[in-house]
């Protein structure tokens, strides 16, 4: 199934990472893109979004240099971009890989597309991850691992839920049940000409 595929990538990512749990590692993608177009990409998106956790946790440091804020803050926004970019790129796959597919005449849409029902799932594998990391802390409280285990509960739920919902998703694409209508994010906060204060600095 997809979702396995999906959540053993994620998981794997996630355990390379914290090798040397640094943000500033060099990346090495484990699957050749054009052996496993989709797994690299998962991989990719899965890397980013470990990377951009730790950024996350770092600027919220209370006694972070301001100077290094700002720099920090640069590499989320940058971070963010990549993250939309290569959400926009496994959408691609999937529209590429059901370009064949005829929608039935009753054919529905999702609310989502596949690739952000995927974002979500790259998240949940890191909320998994770091809850797990706190119902086992040594030098954390009995009702503290406590209600961290109640928390890791509900988002082992949450993962077999998305992992249905995701798998369902393109089976039924595939079938020509639902269909995939994909609107790029069109940010606008990074655009010299959509962004006014950018704009304004020409």
């Amino acid at each position: 199934m997809f979702s396995e595929k999906t959540n053993a990538i994620f998981q794997d990512v996630i355990k390379t990472y914290k090798v040397l749990n640094t943000v500033d590692q060099s990346f090495t993608n484990k699957f050749d893109k054009n052996d496993d177009l989709i797994a690299h990409l998962l991989y990719r998106k899965s890397w980013i979004d470990t990377v951009q956790w730790a950024y996350e946790d770092i600027i919220r440091d209370p006694n972070i240099d301001p100077v290094a804020a700002l720099k920090l803050k640069r590499k989320i926004d940058a971070s963010n971009q990549d993250r939309t970019d290569t959400v926009e790129f496994i959408d691609s796959y999937f529209l590429e890989k059901y370009n064949a597919v005829e929608a039935k005449p009753n054919a529905k849409i999702n609310s989502e597309s596949p690739a952000w029902v995927i974002d979500r799932m790259s998240i949940l594998a890191l909320k998994i991850y770091h809850m797990h990391i706190e119902t086992v802390r040594e030098d954390a409280s009995d009702a503290h691992k406590a209600a961290c285990q109640t928390k890791l509960n509900v988002l082992l739920e949450q993962r077999t839920d998305l992992s249905t919902a995701i798998n369902d998703l393109l089976e039924d694409i595939s079938k020509g049940d639902k269909y995939m209508k994909v609107y790029k994010q069109m940010k606008m906060y990074n655009d010299d000409e959509l962004n006014p204060v950018l704009r304004g600095q020409k």
